[in-house]
């Protein structure tokens, strides 16, 4: 497991170091933005993000074991790795780890936006729709990819929330610290750690081979 970790974690710095660069392009070009369409771009992007994060989280233990042995698949645990896994890293990804910059940058609009509880008619539904998806039809492939731009631009757009009207050369690079790290290590604890955690080891080697 670690070994896999290490290796996917390798794979993924990449990608996410390219997702955070687009970021800071794009906090740039939109420098402007009021912070009310800041807000409305979150809660667009957020919501994408936990359906697809709901939808690999859940598909990586559908593969591992229900479509394997499906008699073995017990709903309510795929029901709460999905859940656990999206709404809860995702949160954790898009919202707290922005927040601890903006924190740490004294921004003066500061503020942690949880969207499964200031949203929670719309975040907590997604998130089961998701699932639903990953039962009947799962996929670990493209949503993947999918989930670390859109976890990035969400990142970004919390932290956009809460800019002044200028940052300095310094704060941008800290910005681009906090979106690799809001990124890299949380998705991959969700999409793929998580999930193989309830997954016995001869299934997950099984689905490694596969």
């Amino acid at each position: 497991m670690i070994r896999r970790v290490l290796k996917e974690l390798k794979e993924h710095a990449p990608f996410t170091v390219t997702g955070a660069f687009t970021g800071i392009f794009f906090m740039l070009i939109f420098r402007k933005l009021p912070a009310r369409i800041s807000y409305t771009i979150f809660y667009t992007l957020h919501p994408i993000h936990i359906v697809l994060s709901a939808l690999v989280t859940a598909s990586m233990y559908e593969f591992c074991k229900c479509s394997r042995a499906r008699k073995e698949c017990n709903i309510w645990i795929l029901l709460f790795i999905g859940y656990t896994g999206s709404v809860g890293i995702a949160t954790l990804s898009d919202s707290l780890i922005p927040y601890l910059g903006e924190w740490l940058l004294r921004m003066p609009g500061k503020e942690a936006h949880i969207g499964f509880i200031e949203k929670w008619w719309l975040i907590n539904p997604l998130a089961i729709i998701g699932i639903a998806i990953a039962y009947w039809r799962p996929s670990t492939k493209f949503p993947h990819f999918g989930h670390v731009l859109l976890s990035t631009w969400a990142s970004l757009f919390h932290i956009m929330m809460a800019r002044p009207d200028n940052l300095s050369w310094i704060s941008y690079g800290v910005i681009f610290l906090f979106l690799f790290m809001a990124v890299w290590l949380p998705c991959c604890i969700s999409d793929i750690v998580f999930p193989l955690l309830f997954v016995k080891e001869e299934l997950r080697q099984g689905k490694d081979m596969k």
